[in-house]
């Protein structure tokens, strides 16, 4: 067996792992930065939006020799705004220039082919009209408002309101850090990057209901019992679908990172940057949001119920009585109370169990 797998083993089984919910104030931390710097980004620099959605002429030119940035000094000499060129795998570019109407988009395609030494007849020009950009936008805001709607009520149904509101949390603090990242590196936002982050969305709720649905199963009968604090069944369950998660992240990424990379810095098909851009930054915020975000919080909202609070009571008097006898907490002469099987199994709390599937060491009944 791989390393990987055997730690993924070794993992579910609980004999070594990382307290994530211990450190979550860190992680919280961490996330708030992320979206004040994402946040900021998108007030001060804003979203660089497609002409999809401002409206204006895109040009198209056969094969040339021209570079890029002598095609965009042109383009914004001969129409007096900010052009935008890409140079596409044929050698032809597609110059984007917004607020054109249809008389200065035809001047500006007669000075262009001159400028570029192209015969007009085989110059491109296409109005867009600002109207399409504005439906799929507002179909887009609705669909969100409508998926969102349908997550809470499910996981509610499903789960419990606690995990609906950590889930919808997660996903937002997602779509913040990539739309936050689109302002700061200034690519421009297509109806393709609205595909983009809607797809996203899936992908980042997938990991943290699978952690929610271990959790659910390892907390069946946590109060019956003296073992663990909720936030160490929430640990156990995290660190029981930890290398599931990575494993499912990265091949998600890899294709995603040679679209973006390859397909849209090397091959210069600019297009595929609008979707992967997305993708790719949404995935990792996904990634990243079920494992120090949802499950996290989800302790942090239960750890506030009187019971859970008083299951913690309990949990600390047993070790401290335990550490006052000089025995581990198995051998403080109480019945071993266990949570539901799953969560014996689900994953680790901190560091090695000793002996054994993921049991402390000690003497056995």
């Amino acid at each position: 067996m791989s390393r990987l797998g055997t730690l993924g083993a070794r993992l579910y089984r609980g004999e070594v792992g990382y307290d994530f919910v211990a450190k979550r104030k860190i992680w919280y931390g961490i996330s708030i930065l992320i979206t004040i710097t994402a946040i900021v980004g998108l007030a001060v620099r804003g979203l660089n939006l497609g002409i999809e959605f401002k409206g204006g002429a895109v040009f198209n030119t056969p094969s040339t020799s021209v570079s890029v940035s002598k095609a965009e000094a042109y383009a914004e000499e001969a129409s007096g705004h900010v052009a935008i060129v890409q140079k596409l795998g044929n050698g032809s570019l597609r110059i984007q220039v917004s607020e054109l109407d249809q008389a200065q988009a035809n001047s500006v395609n007669k000075t262009l082919a001159d400028k570029l030494d192209i015969p007009v007849e085989k110059m491109n020009a296409e109005i867009v009209g600002p109207s399409w950009g504005e439906q799929i936008a507002n179909k887009a805001w609705t669909g969100l408002a409508v998926f969102m709607l349908l997550v809470v009520i499910y996981l509610a149904i499903a789960f419990e309101w606690r995990m609906a509101i950590a889930a919808l949390i997660a996903l937002i603090h997602d779509l913040t850090i990539t739309i936050g990242v689109y302002a700061l590196v200034g690519f421009e936002v297509t109806p393709g990057t609205v595909i983009g982050l809607l797809t996203i969305l899936g992908y980042s709720l997938y990991d943290t209901v699978v952690v929610f649905d271990g959790l659910k199963e390892g907390s069946k009968g946590i109060t019956k019992q003296t073992r663990y604090t909720y936030s160490e069944i929430a640990n156990r369950s995290l660190n029981g679908t930890l290398v599931r998660s990575i494993n499912t992240t990265v091949v998600a990424l890899l294709p995603v990172a040679g679209l973006l990379f390859i397909g849209g810095g090397v091959l210069g098909a600019g297009m595929l940057n609008d979707i992967s851009l997305s993708l790719f930054v949404g995935l990792a915020a996904g990634a990243y949001s079920s494992i120090f975000i949802a499950t996290p919080l989800v302790a942090d909202l239960k750890e506030r119920e009187p019971q859970m609070k008083a299951l913690k009571k309990r949990v600390l008097a047993k070790r401290a009585a335990a550490a006052a006898k000089g025995e581990s907490a198995d051998e403080s002469g109480e019945p071993q109370d266990e949570v539901h099987d799953d969560a014996a199994s689900a994953g680790a709390v901190v560091g090695p169990r000793g002996r054994g599937h993921g049991r402390t060491s000690g003497r056995r009944r």
